[in-house]
């Protein structure tokens, strides 16, 4: 119930809507309780006018009385019609308001939801698979908007029909009400015996679920790795595997459920067989009118139906109640103790604020003043083994450093702290110019990454992702300066050209030529190009490190290379191993220095088998 109430809460907005819902339900409700009275008038009417036929020998032709009765059953005739026209009629604007709840409560949640998404730090998306994110999404948010919907049309039709014939069965035999108040709680009390075992197992069903969920997205989007390693067969087997375990779990809910329903019908129909004979035998012995019998059987018709329904709303609340937990498990995680940091989660990028001098401008920096400054920067993922040490270095305004280490030394993981992605265990991290939150930091870096992660959509769109704004001609301007253009040209569609998930109509080096273009347009002071070349061929290298040179003028540029060529221009190297700053200096300092650098320059020299081994250890990105 108190995940009910927190949906409730989270969509407060709605509540004309649902106050709507069930004003509509009421007068449906109303409307419906007329019936029996109206048919049991009709009956008392129709009775006595045959009997007074009768009493008068039978004889055919419209006595006064006939006549009478005729124009009373008409009116009450026309009184059924008029109650049915308002079921209809107004059950339907409470449908109508129902349909626009539901998608209006459907935005709210998904919204927040990606909100949420939005708002937590990296370490939360390195332990999740994309496709159960958006499996769990899917399946919370339509469990529970569905129950939402059906439920506030039918909570007051439930309650006021139950209230309205125990009340009415009161006024004509007290043990009638009686016997209808003992039904509904044991009905009620049997339904939640059976729903503690249900909403387990339901669990571990939406378990399977996402989990396939996820793995299925990922199969989708890895397909030509599935294939070429021919591993289709057991991914299906995998996938199969999740299902079936949902069916043999779906088996033990259904044998579960409809055996506890058998026994909950028993219990119903013995009560309501009680009833019945109550009402007949009172109806024999003249203590109700055969009117008031047919509208006493209708009424506990009626009253059967709360009964009956409370069944299927507990077991869509334990839906709605299943799904909403793994909804809320997301969106009750702080964005600030899910950081990766470790130690420090009240302060996840334990980071100065220096006052913000807009995201455009180029970091020059006040005189004196580095651009860039780790002091004494420790870091972990979770509470695992320290990956960065004690790293302090600044980087000056303009200057172009390059990260040299082996594979693990940390040079990856100082770019993402730079950005934020990461908070610190200790140890701060200045960016000067950056402003006062983490958007104005991202703000003012660019980054190029191994992997250019472009999005579906067309090429002017994928430039234009950090500036939005920006106009074809802007676009077109830096789609040259980073040769684009000169493929973009052959398309048909030209910068309109819609390039598919990730890119996949592009080659390798004209997708990273277009990460280029965007961190170009972007224009920020500060750039971070890590591995941006390493997974070009020799031809869309040349033409990629073009465009780096172009972007990098005047920037402050933070450099992950493998291949030393494309470092050997840089102003300051830094050596990292295990985590720890080794070296620090120029190129040409360094490369005479005996240190991870000179290592590198004589094992890149060498033709020895056992030298090209060794060079492999610093090719991969830390």
């Amino acid at each position: 119930m108190s995940t009910l109430l927190r949906i409730l809460s989270f969509t407060r907005s709605l509540t004309p809507y649902y106050l709507g819902i069930m004003l509509a339900a009421a007068v449906v409700t109303a409307a419906g309780l007329a019936v029996p009275f109206i048919t049991g008038r009709a009956t008392d009417v129709i009775v006595s006018a045959v009997g007074a036929a009768v009493g008068e020998g039978g004889e055919p032709g419209l006595t006064a009385v006939a006549t009478d009765a005729i124009r009373i059953v008409v009116l009450l005739a026309i009184a059924l019609l008029a109650v049915s026209l308002v079921e209809a009629g107004i059950g339907n604007v409470g449908g109508y308001w129902g349909d626009v709840m539901s998608a209006k409560m459907r935005t709210i949640l998904s919204t927040r939801y990606f909100e949420q998404l939005l708002a937590l730090p990296q370490r939360y998306y390195d332990n999740e698979l994309t496709g159960t994110i958006v499996a769990r999404l899917n399946r919370s948010i339509a469990e529970v908007t569905n129950f939402m919907k059906t439920f506030s049309n039918m909570f007051v039709t439930l309650l006021l029909t139950t209230v309205s014939v125990l009340v009415i069965s009161a006024l004509y035999y007290w043990p009638l009400a009686l016997l209808l108040a003992v039904a509904y709680p044991v009905y009620f009390w049997l339904t939640a015996l059976t729903s503690r075992r249900w909403q387990r197992l339901e669990g571990e069903k939406n378990e399977h679920v996402d989990i396939a969920s996820g793995r299925f997205a990922e199969v989708v989007g890895q397909m030509r790795v599935v294939k070429s390693f021919v591993r289709e067969r057991s991914e299906l087997a995998s996938f199969s595997g999740r299902f079936a375990s949902t069916e043999q779990l779906t088996a033990q809910q259904s044998r579960h459920w409809h055996t506890m329903d058998a026994v909950r019908q028993g219990v119903l129909h013995l009560i309501f067989f009680g009833l019945y004979a109550i009402i007949f035998v009172r109806t024999i012995t003249g203590h109700f009118t055969p009117g008031e019998m047919v509208m006493l059987i209708q009424l506990m018709a009626m009253a059967r139906q709360p009964v009956m329904s409370l069944s299927w709303v507990v077991d869509s609340a334990q839906r709605a109640i299943a799904g909403s937990r793994s909804y809320f498990e997301v969106m009750d995680l702080d964005p600030s103790r899910v950081d990766g940091g470790g130690d420090r989660p009240s302060e996840p990028q334990a980071r100065l604020k220096p006052p913000a001098r807009g995201a455009g401008e180029r970091a020059a920096g006040d005189a004196g003043r580095p651009a860039i400054s780790f002091q004494d920067v420790r870091f972990g993922y979770a509470d695992g083994e320290e990956v960065l040490a004690g790293v302090t270095f600044d980087v000056a305004p303009g200057e172009r450093v390059a990260f040299v280490g082996e594979s693990g030394g940390g040079k990856t993981t100082i770019t993402n702290l730079l950005m934020g992605l990461y908070g610190v265990r200790s140890g701060r991290i200045e960016v000067a110019g950056a402003g006062a939150d983490l958007d104005a930091l991202r703000r003012s870096i660019g980054v190029v990454f191994q992997e250019p992660h472009l999005f579906s959509g067309t090429i002017a769109e994928n430039i234009a992702y950090g500036r939005p704004e920006a106009s074809r001609a802007e676009i077109e301007e830096v789609a040259r300066r980073a040769a684009v253009d000169s493929f973009v040209r052959r398309f048909p569609e030209g910068y309109d050209t819609v390039i598919g998930e990730r890119g996949v109509k592009l080659s390798g080096g004209q997708k990273q030529r277009i990460a280029v273009a965007r961190a170009m347009l972007k224009d920020a002071p500060i750039l971070v190009l890590d591995e941006a070349t390493s997974a070009l061929d020799s031809k869309s290298e040349r033409l990629v490190q073009a465009g780096l040179e172009e972007l990098m003028r005047g920037r402050t540029s933070l450099i992950i290379a493998h291949r030393l060529s494309t470092i050997a221009e840089v102003d300051r190297i830094v050596t990292l191993r295990d985590g720890r700053i080794d070296e620090i200096g120029t190129p040409a300092e360094l490369a005479v220095s005996g240190g991870i650098y000179a290592e590198l320059l004589a094992l890149q020299a060498s033709d020895a088998k056992a030298d090209r081994k060794r060079l492999r250890d610093f090719e991969v990105v830390a």
